[in-house]
Order: C-alpha cells, then sequence, then structure tokens
C-alpha cells in the first residue's frame, strides 16, 4: 500500500469528483423526483401518463446505455438542433455534466416512487384540515406534506442514495478522471491494480459509513416527537 500512499493526490482528487458528482446528482434526482411524483399523482390523466413513461422508461434501461446516450447521442441531438434554429453554436457535454444529467435523471425515477409513496402514506384528512384552514397549496406543502413526506420517504431514500454513490463508478467508462479512474490509471501505471482497487473499496465504505451517519441524524430529527409503537 506504500504505492498507493504515493499517489494520494491522485486518489483525493478522484475522491473529491466523486463526491462532487454523487451530491450533484442527488440535488438533480430529488427534483426529477418531485417532479415525477406530482405529475403521477396529478389529476390529469396526460400527466399521469407522462410520470408513468418517465419512471418506467428510465427503471427499464441500464444506467450505463442511458450514460453513453446522454454523453454522445445527447450531445449531437443539441448541435443538430442548434445548427437547425441557429439558436446556439458548437455545445459540447463534458463528462461531468453527462455524469450529473444521467444519475439525477435516472435515479429522480426510483426518487419518484419514493416521494409518491411517501404522499400517499400521509393521512389525508391532515390534508384537508389544512386546506380547510386556508392554507395556500405552498403552505400545505411545506408546513404538513413536506416534513411528513421526509419521514415516510428516508428508508427507500437512504437506500436509493447509497445506490447511487456506487453508481458514480460507471462515469468512469466515459473518462471523467473520478476515484475509479484515477486509481485503475495509477494502478496499471505500477502493475498494481489491486492495492489500488482495495483502496478504493475502503473509501466507497468510508463514504457510505458517513453517510449512514447523516442519514440516521435526519431521520432522529424528523421522528422527534413521533410516538413508536
Amino acid at each position: 500500500m506504500d504505492t498507493v500512499f504515493e499517489y494520494r493526490e491522485v486518489i483525493i482528487s478522484g475522491t473529491l469528483v466523486t463526491i462532487s458528482l454523487a451530491i450533484l446528482s442527488l440535488l438533480l434526482s430529488i427534483l426529477c423526483g418531485l417532479a415525477g411524483a406530482f405529475l403521477k399523482m396529478s389529476q390529469s390523466r396526460a400527466l399521469q401518463k407522462v410520470g408513468n413513461a418517465y419512471t418506467t422508461l428510465i427503471r427499464s434501461v441500464p444506467e450505463l446505455v442511458l450514460m453513453m446516450l446522454i454523453f454522445y447521442g445527447g450531445q449531437v441531438a443539441l448541435n443538430n438542433l442548434g445548427a437547425a434554429t441557429g439558436l446556439w453554436d458548437y455545445i459540447e457535454i463534458n463528462q461531468f455534466v453527462a455524469g450529473v444529467l444521467t444519475l439525477g435523471f435516472i435515479f429522480g425515477a426510483y426518487m419518484a416512487e419514493t416521494f409518491r409513496g411517501a404522499i400517499l402514506a400521509i393521512p389525508k384528512g391532515q390534508l384537508e384540515a389544512a386546506i380547510a384552514a386556508g392554507m395556500s397549496p405552498y403552505k400545505v406543502f411545506t408546513v404538513v406534506t413536506w416534513p411528513q413526506m421526509v419521514r415516510y420517504a428516508l428508508p427507500s431514500f437512504a437506500n436509493n442514495w447509497l445506490v447511487l454513490v456506487k453508481s458514480t463508478a460507471l462515469v468512469s467508462v466515459i473518462g471523467l478522471h473520478d476515484l475509479v479512474w484515477n486509481a485503475v490509471a495509477a494502478g496499471r501505471s505500477v502493475q498494481q491494480l489491486f492495492s489500488f482497487m482495495i483502496a478504493v473499496l475502503l473509501i466507497y465504505l468510508v463514504i457510505t459509513a458517513i453517510s449512514d451517519v447523516a442519514l440516521r441524524w435526519v431521520e432522529r430529527r424528523y421522528s422527534a416527537g413521533m410516538v413508536r409503537g
């Protein structure tokens, strides 16, 4: 492992890229998940179909295939559209942006089901009482829906986050210099790939362990005052 320590700057750099990728992808997945959940719960059948199509399609296609489509196909589509409309010049989607868009969009579909199930678990009487009290839809969401939705969604949300963290390793396939890409490049250069992969394994374990502690803290915070059976 001495060789791995010598390449610590490369490993740390890749780790920071991986963490940044995971956090930004999580934020995007939350936005996509909320949008997908409300589409699926909309009174409009057309919007329901859009939400169902999103979650069904995304959960049926492998993450790596979608990443390739966005990185290569998305770039071609954007530039063809720009050339046809004259609205913009050449646009290049870098590996980091492609990774964030792909992971955020993919896990947004899983988050949509998580948020939808959590919202449905909230007693309807509470929402009806809030509306009857004259609360605006925004107030109902922030005061009544959101706190309870978080409480009900946390177990599934935590699982989605941990899977997302592991899925960041896929971005190395399109050339992003993340933890996995840097470790593989360094390991091959000194012919000690196994040692570097052990280091990657330990780093991912540390990330997930810290995540678990943080998620438990959030669960305690949102469960304050809740009577357990």
